[in-house]
């Protein structure tokens, strides 16, 4: 028996092992392990199938004792021994009374001993500690602890005595201890709880059937609703379109603008008076666009407006609030404060110098750069010039041998041309055949003509026929009847069932209530407009007023600016500036006089071109002429050809007919 039991829990852990959580059905898996454990007991079969759906059943719990078991003891144990730990840990917990100490003994004497040592060892003196708490996390305190921690301390001693043999026997037998003597203990009598019956498999619930929709010959809803409800959409959204309109367009008095001619005549005027005057200092003397004119650069909207009036009330707030304090007796910023300033304008002064010294540097670099690459065409120009030279003797050579080459083709021509004569009598008689092909292609094509027009004049007239039958019948007179009372009702006895003159009526009178709505609504709209655009004019009246006053400040802090001696000749002290400004000046006088040269040169190249033209027309004109008697010897070789030859004809003749 102690090897059956061994041989068992050995094949739970070989299925326990095949199984993987995350690929396999708990289900499937045991159905599998049932099917190729056919031919095992039934009772051993039961065995290892309950064995290994508790573990898998049980894995949270079972893992907690596992895998600090192998966080402690992991270098001395392998990956593979994991499931061999389970198993035991799960008879240990849930099976120990059902198997009895001696069965549970003959299955770890089975495995690997000095292991199981460890493992029990380890188990049973943590059990009561933080195995516990762990399982109290994941399960019921008082379930955990009647179920589970109870009845393994009344195993203990038992286990005890087990894991004293365990260590004899891997120590060899050297240390024998005696058992203790074995008092038995009255136990109660405990009977297992019935398992509870499955619930029956509820039974289907008959499914309704579907009910046939209402035909739409029942009832069709009117089609002046249907009229109404799109004339009041589209009446909706015209209102909307047009609120948003007036809201994006009715502050245009917020921005006055000027007309065109105004606006020419002041940028005339400025441009003259800006003519005049003579900037030297390196900042501006004009003022900002923003304070020269009261009207905004960009369109304000009604949120933008407000938020601006919002804050010009804030700084006036402040502004008062500091007054205030002046009046009861509080200080001016100190003379730090002033100190500071005027050290961040020197500093200020000194950056805008560094960047006029790179501005300078670079307008230098490029004027060098520029006087380089004049340099570098003149170089290519005369490589072109002499390249040009040696290519115009080379064609003058070329010319010369071909027209020594024509000549002897000439002689060789006239020479052909003696020896073939009379070629005229052939053409006149292939003459003669064509126009006796063409006249009876065009007697043909006339016969053929004149069956098709008689064919479309019979069509027509059959059509025309159709036509008039057609208009006639049309022009007969319909007579309709048109008996109708609009006082009466259609007599379909529906509810509400109305006259057309009863229905008129009362649209007439839904019309009118709808127009004294939106009457009412249009004037509630134009009463809130009216108060928004008043209340925006104030704020546009305080942000003019607060920018005027800014626009002041600016001017007299500017003045009292310039007024500070130095500040006029700061741009001028350095002397590196007044160094490169003049080292600018010589380069730019260089590279003007670099282009003076070049453009003379140009017109004496032009000129050069212009004589080069007259001897190119007198050659062109000497290549025409030999081309034309090129052409003419052509022909007169092909005269002699058809005279000598008169049934030839020539391909010329060919290609015109």
């Amino acid at each position: 028996m102690a090897s059956i039991h061994g041989s068992l829990a050995k094949e739970a852990i070989a299925l326990l092992n095949k199984f993987s959580a995350g690929r396999q059905c708990l289900d499937d898996f045991m159905e599998d392990t049932s099917k190729d454990l056919q031919n095992m007991d039934t009772l051993h079969k039961k065995f290892i199938l309950d064995v290994v759906s508790g573990c898998i059943e049980h894995k949270k719990l079972l893992d907690v004792v596992i895998n600090v078991f192998y966080g402690q003891n992991g270098k001395c144990l392998s990956r593979d021994d994991r499931s061999q730990f389970v198993i035991i840990c799960y008879l240990a917990t849930f099976s120990l009374d059902d198997l009895g100490l001696q069965r549970f003994s003959n299955i770890i004497k089975s495995l690997d001993i000095k292991k199981m040592h460890m493992f029990l060892t380890f188990f049973f003196t943590n059990l009561t500690t933080w195995i516990q708490d762990e399982w109290n996390s994941i399960y019921d305190a008082a379930y955990v602890e009647k179920h589970w921690i109870n009845p393994l301390l009344r195993w203990g001693p038992e286990m005890d005595i087990l894991i004293d043999r365990l260590a004899v026997k891997i120590s060899g037998g050297s240390q024998v201890k005696k058992a203790p003597i074995k008092t038995t203990e009255p136990q109660e009598f405990s009977l297992s709880k019935p398992k509870p019956r499955p619930l029956p498999m509820p039974e289907l619930i008959p499914q309704q059937e579907k009910s046939k929709p209402v035909p739409k010959s029942t009832y069709m809803a009117p089609k002046e609703t249907q009229m109404m409800e799109e004339i009041k959409q589209k009446n909706h959204q015209r209102t909307e379109e047009l609120l948003y309109e007036a809201n994006m367009k009715q502050f245009r008095c917020g921005n006055p603008q000027k007309s065109e001619h105004t606006k020419r005549v002041v940028s005339q005027i400025k441009e003259n008076l800006d003519s005049k005057l003579k900037f030297n200092s390196f900042h501006s003397s004009e003022l900002p666009s923003s304070y020269k004119n009261n009207s905004w650069p960009i369109k304000l909207n009604s949120a933008a407006i407000l938020r601006q009036g919002a804050l010009y009330d804030h700084q006036l707030e402040k502004e008062l609030q500091r007054m205030e304090s002046l009046v009861e007796g509080a200080r001016e910023p100190s003379s730090f404060h002033q100190w500071q300033k005027e050290m961040r304008e020197k500093d200020l002064q000194e950056e805008l110098a560094k960047i006029e010294r790179r501005r300078l540097e670079g307008r230098i670099s490029y004027e060098e750069a520029a006087m380089a690459r004049t340099r570098i065409m003149e170089r290519n120009q005369k490589t072109a010039q002499l390249q040009k030279e040696e290519t115009a003797q080379l064609m003058r050579r070329y010319a010369e041998k071909r027209l020594q080459e024509e000549k002897e083709m000439r002689d060789l021509v006239q020479q052909v041309a003696e020896g073939h004569k009379n070629s005229k009598t052939a053409k006149e008689k292939l003459q003669k055949i064509k126009q006796s092909i063409v006249k009876e292609v065009s007697e043909q094509r006339r016969e053929l003509l004149r069956q098709a027009l008689e064919e479309a004049q019979a069509e027509l007239s059959r059509r025309f026929e159709i036509i008039c039958e057609i208009r006639a019948i049309e022009s007969l007179p319909h007579v309709r009847v048109r008996n109708f009372d609009d006082s009466e009702t259609a007599g379909h006895e529906l509810l509400g069932e109305m006259s057309l003159v009863e229905l008129k009526e009362r649209l007439a009178l839904l019309r009118e209530a709808q127009q004294t709505q939106q009457q009412e609504k249009r004037e509630h709209i134009l009463e809130e407009k009216q108060n928004k655009k008043q209340l925006l004019l104030e704020q546009l009246d305080t942000i003019n007023l607060h920018t005027r006053a800014l626009a002041q400040a600016a001017v007299i802090r500017k003045k009292e600016r310039e007024a500070r001696p130095g500040f006029r000749q700061a741009r001028t002290r350095d002397e590196t500036v007044l160094a490169l400004q003049k080292k600018l000046v010589e380069k730019q006088q260089e590279h003007q006089r670099l282009k003076q040269i070049e453009s003379r040169k140009a017109k004496h190249s032009e000129q050069a071109a212009a004589h080069t033209e007259e001897r190119n027309t007198g050659t062109h004109d000497k290549k025409s002429l030999t081309v034309k008697s090129w052409e003419e010897l052509e022909l007169s070789l092909e005269r002699h050809i058809q005279k000598d030859a008169p049934y030839v004809v020539s391909q010329t003749e060919t290609l015109k007919t």
